[in-house]
């Protein structure tokens, strides 16, 4: 599973600070996962999928691109890559033991 964000730094390009420039895109890999399908919500064709990670691997990225939390490492997202469709992430839950987070549960679709 790929996490997409934006590209914080723009080039010293006068294109680039009128918005005429692509500033990119950085691609984040996190793993192991694991991956259901929702049920639609309604009798549409929309994906809807469940992402399962364990706390240390989202940590672990979450620290290399230095957020405070992981709420804040997913609102910061564009979105995830999976099975070549670019998913909306929805909700972000996290189940703790013993006052720890040991799992984050993200729902996405398109």
């Amino acid at each position: 599973m790929t996490v997409f964000f934006p590209v914080v730094a723009l080039p010293d390009d006068p294109a680039a600070q009128l918005g005429l420039a692509n500033p990119g895109l950085e691609e984040v890999a996190i793993s192991p996962v694991v991956v259901r399908n929702l049920r639609a919500e309604s009798k549409g064709t929309r994906t809807r999928l469940e992402f399962l990670m364990p706390a240390p691997a989202v940590w672990a990225k979450s620290e290399l691109r230095q957020v405070d939390t992981v709420q804040a490492f997913f609102d910061a997202a564009l979105g995830i890559a999976y099975d070549g469709h670019l998913l909306r992430i929805e909700k972000i839950d996290t189940e703790f033991f013993a006052g720890t987070a040991y799992l984050y549960r993200i729902i996405a679709g398109e």
